[in-house]
């Protein structure tokens, strides 16, 4: 079931933009007609796309600030959240998901290329590095039934996000007020840190069995990462980290004054 929900969220995605990008192109002047969009510097927005591809609990705002004729500085804040896990096996099943909590912070800075626009910033073509947190936590009971332990377990873990790189993306502004935001590539740079925490001991077989399910349940929500959870004491809390190339993508959708 992950597998077909995580096609079906990158399909809608992918129809999304392909029809807010129909809908702002025809909404637009032609090239070479007057520019009749007013010289507005503040945005807000709301971005779109990381709701449905992460979970509706992705909620993010954001402001763009014009500075110059071709140059933006803009930022976001708000709550984030893991798809919730799902996992049941005859050993090992996952009961329960709570004290869930997550945030987001980004900053980016943006280059409207004046070769390429027609109109000033904040309207076209823009490049740009950009930085990111997310941070998420979590805890987890688990259901353990294995030929030496038998009964419930658990485990909880505080995962960060820092992402940094450069973005490309266009800009299009509708009926003066309405803005329409496409990152369409975004490879960077991002480093992850785990810290996963127990409250009992087991034996290290079911240790074992217990980390294993928490790593693939962890890069099933952010693919191609490689989190590797280190074995030992349950008490202890264990700490690891990976750094892996990736793509920002997102959809945002604003408004101007």
């Amino acid at each position: 079931m992950a597998p077909r929900k995580n096609l079906l969220k990158n399909l809608f995605y992918k129809i999304a933009i392909m029809l807010l990008s129909g809908i702002a192109l025809f909404s637009n002047p032609a090239y070479g007609q007057a520019d009749t969009v007013k010289n507005l510097k503040n945005t807000v927005r709301l971005n779109l796309s990381n709701p449905v591809l992460f979970d509706w609990k992705f909620t993010i705002i954001g402001y763009e600030r014009v500075i110059n004729k071709h140059q933006t500085i803009s930022g976001s804040i708000g709550r984030v959240s893991l798809p919730r896990f799902s996992f049941l096996s005859d050993s090992l099943d996952l009961k329960d998901q709570y004290n869930e909590w997550g945030i987001h912070f980004s900053l980016d800075y943006r280059f409207y290329l004046h070769k390429e626009n027609k109109y000033l910033a904040p309207r076209g073509v823009y490049i740009g590095p950009y930085y990111a947190y997310n941070h998420y936590s979590r805890d987890l009971t688990w259901s353990l039934n294995t030929g030496t332990s038998k009964g419930d377990v658990m485990t909880g873990f505080d995962l960060t996000a820092n992402l940094i790189g450069a973005q490309l993306g266009y800009q299009f502004i509708l009926w003066n007020r309405l803005s329409l935001d496409l990152v369409l590539m975004g490879p960077g740079l991002w480093h992850f840190n785990l810290k996963s925490h127990f409250n009992t001991t087991l034996t290290s077989e079911d240790e074992a069995l217990l980390l294993e399910k928490l790593n693939e349940l962890l890069k099933d929500k952010f693919p191609g990462t490689d989190f590797t959870i280190k074995g030992g004491d349950f008490e202890v809390k264990k700490n690891t980290s990976t750094n892996v190339m990736g793509l920002r993508y997102m959809v945002n959708i604003g408004f101007r004054f």
